[in-house]
């Protein structure tokens, strides 16, 4: 099958029970998304498909042929850290760094639709992916430092 992945016109063999997930991690080589859950409730696997945020683990892998992904690996351009990915390690947000590619794709998800969103629009926004390291303090605090990194506040 063939699929757009990061900007990237992609081929990979695919077996028909395969999730997305299992595609980006095994067969295109992106260890990003994380597979933690496999029933799409703690997030560590979002990603964009053709601009939509899904858990990549809830996909079936076939039903992506022709369509475009955007994995964590997507976001940072030329070796450069996206202001998210840079707020994230700035505000002291990432652990032990299963979850943070996850949070970091939905950060940018809220961030797209909402460059300046409230403490609860953050945390709505963020509710479907789970970090067991820590609290979410820093986590949200990266969220709004990477809003005023993209949009100076």
């Amino acid at each position: 099958m063939k699929l757009t992945v990061n900007g990237e016109e992609r081929s990979a063999d695919v077996v028909d029970h395969e999730s997305l997930l299992t595609v980006l991690r095994e067969r295109l080589g992106l260890p990003g998304s994380k597979n933690a859950c496999e029933q799409g409730e703690c997030g560590s696997c979002s990603v964009f498909l053709d601009g939509e945020l899904v858990c990549a683990c809830l996909v079936l892998g076939a039903a992506t042929e022709g369509r475009t992904v955007e994995t964590v690996e997507g976001l940072s351009h030329d070796d450069e850290l996206s202001p998210v990915q840079r707020a994230f390690v700035e505000a002291g947000a990432v652990q032990c760094g299963f979850c943070t590619p996850g949070l970091i794709v939905a950060a940018h998800a809220l961030l797209r639709e909402n460059p300046e969103p409230s403490d609860y629009e953050v945390r709505e926004a963020l509710s479907g992916n789970i970090c067991r390291c820590t609290g979410y303090g820093k986590i949200l605090e990266a969220v709004q430092r990477s809003s005023a990194a993209m949009y100076r506040r």
